[in-house]
């Protein structure tokens, strides 16, 4: 029977392995070849606000994205491969079961895995930084910079993730049938404590914050906080454009670490009232608690994984399918790690269609607290400056696109707008 149920298992990873990978290349395919086919001509909803070379510079840029995402892909899946079938889970555990023992094997042998992933995507990543986002102009990172956040990235890795997978595994020998559930909690809790330290200790290591100067824009973005009657929060100007020029803003943290972070290169981009709208639409999901739903969502999708692998953790065939002699606690959350994507892409679009929904609730609310016309209009700015395709295939923007396509979002907003007639 266990031998029966190791065959059915391989059969059903080896499925849905080639289904995953199969989508993902023809999803990346049909996006390359419906925006090569539209780089000729801007589409007439753009057309007078996005010039045709920024049009053809969007859509080569586009193309580049792909066809390193497909090469990332094939990266990704001989890594699969190599660590299960390949024996190079199997050797890793051989080498450090013959050095270590308990805990001590348990976090080596996850850092080892960890270490040499990164170190297999690291080619990828200096290539995407200073070839591909060089050749269009977003790179401001220079190697020894690149070199220094990677160093940093590592170290904070190794001083909160080390524990915490220390305190995981031996959770999970400690604390008997249930430890799942003790694990999940202490999960969330370290969660909400990254949420906290995050703006305070971490972010700061990388960029430099500085208080928002006196000005137009700090009195609109008080006057729309006071509007949403969403109390006081520390705004902060970070330095972006060190790394990039891609321009973005954003939310962090909560109690007396709450603060409102714009990028440097946004407001070079963008006018006061438009930075007002962007803020308002950012306000939308606080109004919405879009944020608050995506955390519970999370916590409740890791609650009933980690319960799966309750289950999964004494099956014999779990291990054996995927190329063990044998298993223990910290095979068993390396395994898991590499085959629930597996299973869970069929949920991409789902979780993208619900994201864009939020988008669009949150467009809806910036055009009542501030301006449909500006935030319009700052849209198309963000669309042209950070070179995003105004022409996506249908059916890639279903499965990955968190947003909806611009096109859609600034018709909705145009719909919104005072003295509109439909």
């Amino acid at each position: 029977m266990n031998e029966l149920l190791t065959q059915i298992f391989i059969a059903t990873v080896i499925a849905a392995l080639a289904i995953s990978v199969f989508l993902r290349f023809w999803l990346s395919w049909r996006q390359s070849c419906f925006v090569a086919a539209r780089r000729a001509q801007t589409p007439a909803a753009f057309a007078g606000r996005i010039s045709l070379a920024a049009h053809q510079r969007a859509a080569d840029y586009t193309l580049a994205k792909a066809r390193l995402g497909r090469v990332a892909l094939g990266v990704e899946t001989l890594l699969f491969l190599a660590f299960t079938w390949g024996g190079g889970l199997q050797a890793l555990h051989d080498f450090w079961s013959d050095r270590l023992h308990g805990l001590l094997y348990g976090v080596a042998l996850i850092a080892s895995v960890a270490i040499l992933s990164a170190l297999v995507e690291l080619p990828l990543d200096i290539y995407r930084q200073f070839r591909l986002e060089s050749r269009f102009g977003f790179n401001r990172m220079t190697p020894a910079l690149f070199f220094s956040d990677l160093a940093k990235q590592t170290l904070i890795a190794a001083l909160l993730g080390l524990p915490l997978l220390a305190a995981v595994l031996w959770l999970m020998a400690s604390m008997g049938d249930a430890w799942w559930l003790y694990v999940w909690l202490l999960w969330m809790g370290f969660n909400l404590l990254a949420l906290f330290i995050y703006p305070l200790w971490i972010a700061p290591r990388f960029n430099r914050f500085t208080p928002l100067a006196d000005g137009e824009v700090k009195e609109r973005v008080r006057a729309l906080l006071e509007r949403g009657k969403f109390g006081d929060r520390a705004l902060f100007v970070m330095d972006g454009s060190k790394r990039s020029s891609h321009g973005n803003a954003y939310f962090t943290g909560f109690g007396k670490a709450r603060r409102i972070v714009f990028f440097d290169t946004l407001l070079e981009h963008l006018t006061p009232p438009q930075v007002e709208a962007v803020l308002a639409h950012e306000l939308g999901h606080f109004h919405h608690r879009h944020i608050v739903k995506r955390i519970a969502a999370i916590f409740l999708l890791s609650l009933v994984f980690l319960a799966l692998l309750g289950q999964l953790l004494p099956a014999d065939w779990f291990f054996h399918g995927l190329g063990l002699q044998q298993g223990n606690t910290a095979l068993a959350l390396v395994l898991f790690s590499l085959v629930v994507p597996l299973f869970t892409f069929p949920l991409t679009p789902l979780m993208s269609a619900l994201s864009r929904r939020h988008e669009f609730q949150a467009d809806a609310y910036a055009a009542r607290v501030a301006s449909a016309d500006e935030l319009a209009a700052a849209l198309v700015k963000l669309v042209d400056s950070n070179a995003a395709t105004l022409t996506p295939d249908s059916l890639y923007s279903l499965f990955y696109d968190s947003h909806p396509p611009a096109s859609l979002r600034i018709a909705r907003l145009q719909a919104n707008a005072p003295g509109h007639v439909a």
